[in-house]
């Protein structure tokens, strides 16, 4: 009996999970075409996040979704109905919502030097040998490079999860979080850099 429950349960999920399914016969992107072929959410879109395509397909697939040509499953479905994407002009400049460090991020990456090697500034990586999950390089206040490393390797990132990034938001004030330097910062912000850290998920915490 407990094994038809998983069963059951596992089916249910798998239905439930299912998205991007176009309803009629409509004209989409590449890009589109592309996730919805490889059964790809937008949640995990292909595209570097924050960029011009990641925007891009977002409001793609909100148009779609707004004249109900487009199933999508709950995660996908937040996304679409936030403001993620919708760009409004402020002092003569546009800029999108939900992504308030866009145009800073854009204008301090760069490379530099850490102990006499090559590194990037503001590119989070999987570290090897602990005693964190994650590092970043950044620049310092007084002009240096700094390592700030972040993440309890013995603990998953659950920004997938809705209930545990909503607590997780709580718990660590991630709407205080806004000084670069410190490891809350990137903690708070490492949905954005999904990709390239392995997580499954770009959500935000």
């Amino acid at each position: 009996m407990n094994n038809l429950r998983q069963i059951i349960k596992e089916a249910l999920e798998q239905h439930l999970d299912k998205t991007l399914i176009l309803k009629d016969d409509v004209e989409v992107s590449d890009a589109l075409k592309y996730h919805i072929e490889n059964g790809m959410s937008l949640t995990n879109n292909v595209f570097r996040v924050y960029s011009e395509g990641y925007f891009k397909l977002v409001n793609e697939v909100r148009d779609l979704w707004n004249n109900g040509k487009i199933d999508l499953n709950e995660e996908d479905r937040l996304m679409v109905e936030s403001d993620l994407g919708i760009k409004i002009k402020v002092r003569g400049e546009y800029i999108y919502l939900d992504a308030p460090f866009l145009m800073e991020e854009e204008e301090i990456l760069e490379e530099a030097k850490h102990r006499g090697k090559n590194i990037k500034l503001n590119k989070p990586f999987r570290t090897s040998g602990g005693p964190k999950k994650f590092a970043v390089y950044v620049k310092s206040p007084g002009g240096g490079v700094k390592k700030v490393t972040f993440g309890d390797p013995n603990l998953k990132v659950r920004n997938r999860n809705k209930g545990a990034a909503k607590s997780f938001r709580a718990r660590h004030k991630c709407d205080q979080k806004k000084d670069r330097t410190t490891a809350g910062y990137w903690s708070c912000n490492v949905g954005r850099y999904a990709k390239q850290l392995g997580l499954s998920s770009s959500n935000s915490w």
